[in-house]
């Protein structure tokens, strides 16, 4: 029987997505639940697996846009062998430089998708190959023999790479953003010295107690939500000619991951205490990591905290992300000199940014915030852990 494997839909809202990288060659015999190949849609990457064992006739090539519901390839039920493990380009040879979806000019002649990715990436012609496979197919072996006898350019070498769906959508985005927001950023420094003391003291039985360690984040999404309760227009967003005010705070995380940005969320973070905000974002981070989150994991945040700090940032205008009205930006702690009670004393010092669209937030609901925020973070016993740092962590 010949089974049709149709483009399941990522989720709500997502109408096409891109064959990013088939993990098999046509005609090898795969078994139910393997993994066929990686789709990207323009919010994450997905894994497809097979629906049926049997003989893989794919329909769709890497690199295609394909709609939901659309057939990419075809399994035929009654083909019988043994399922060979799927291997990405990376694994398969030290010269391809980037995933086959990123292949960039069309190689004519009979190649399997690994051939031709590498055919592509280094500017080959497939005439110059000969295939030694059934029928002239070029093989991954032909290819290396050929880029051996071939004389590349040296440092004038150019390459190009297609975008993947999720860079083009990113890309989208951020110069909507700049061009439909009245985006300004306000800025402030924190004294980062009293976290630094109940980290010292506690975070290493913190660790022992709950596995995650207590961390910079639990501190910046407790102190975020706590501001977000003074200051509703922060966590506000547009709707045509109304405003959307949330009782709530779904606090997005910025997560670098391989195939780009990640933004997952965070649900109902201000019922959340610091072990299970850590817990949270370890979980979250390692999934973006992956490359397993999925589009509902993204959806529905109300405010965005994204750290360069991790880089090495010392100061940036972090750009919204739609359709929410702000976001905070978190950077490297660096020991400055500060003027303390008239006295000149070396303190670790994060300055901070928040970005947000003038349009429903004004400058006092922005200022206020921020020194809100700066106020929870230098006195965090006072303001986040009700004067009492062990109970309120746990310990």
């Amino acid at each position: 029987m010949l089974l049709e494997m149709k483009v399941p839909s990522p989720g709500e809202s997502i109408s096409e997505v891109e064959i990013a990288q088939w993990l098999v060659e046509d005609g090898d015999y795969v078994e139910k639940d393997q993994e066929i190949a990686e789709v990207d849609s323009d919010k994450a990457t997905l894994a497809l697996p097979a629906e049926e064992s049997g003989t893989i006739k794919l329909v769709a090539e890497e690199g295609d846009t394909v709609a939901v519901g659309q057939v990419v390839c075809i399994i035929d039920t009654d083909g019988v062998g043994e399922a060979k493990p799927s291997s990405t380009p990376q694994e398969a040879s030290p010269q391809v430089s980037a995933p086959a979806a990123q292949a960039t000019k069309p190689v004519d002649a009979k190649a399997t998708p690994l051939a031709k990715a590498i055919i592509s990436q280094n500017d080959l012609s497939a005439k110059d190959v000969k295939g030694s496979g059934e029928g002239g197919k070029i093989l991954k072996e032909d290819v290396i023999e050929a880029m051996a006898s071939v004389k590349t350019d040296g440092p004038r070498g150019t390459e190009r790479k297609k975008m993947s769906m999720l860079r083009r959508k990113v890309a989208q985005r951020l110069v909507s953003v700049k061009n439909d927001t009245a985006m300004l950023t306000t800025f402030n420094e924190v004294d980062m010295s009293a976290i630094f003391a109940i980290r010292k003291e506690y975070k290493e039985i913190f660790k022992e107690k709950y596995g995650v360690g207590l961390g910079f984040m639990s501190f910046f999404t407790k102190t975020i939500t706590t501001a977000l309760k003074e200051f509703p227009d922060v966590n506000a967003q547009i709707d045509g000619k109304e405003v959307i005010y949330h009782n709530y705070a779904d606090i997005s995380i910025a997560v670098s991951a391989p195939k780009g940005l990640m933004v997952p969320v965070i649900r109902n973070a201000e019922l959340m205490n610091f072990k299970e905000v850590e817990s949270e974002v370890k979980r979250l981070a390692i999934r973006a990591r992956d490359g397993k989150i999925t589009p509902d994991e993204m959806l529905g945040g109300t405010f965005t905290i994204t750290n360069g700090g991790v880089f090495g940032s010392m100061l940036s205008t972090p750009i919204i992300n739609p359709p929410q009205s702000a976001i905070l930006g978190m950077h490297n702690i660096v020991e400055r000199p500060m003027a303390v009670n008239g006295k000149v004393e070396i303190r670790p010092i994060m300055y901070v940014a928040l970005s947000y669209d003038h349009r429903i937030i004004d400058g006092r609901e922005s200022v206020g915030f921020l020194v809100r925020v700066k106020e929870c973070l230098e006195d965090p016993t006072t303001h986040l852990l009700g004067g009492d740092v062990k109970k309120s962590l746990g310990l």
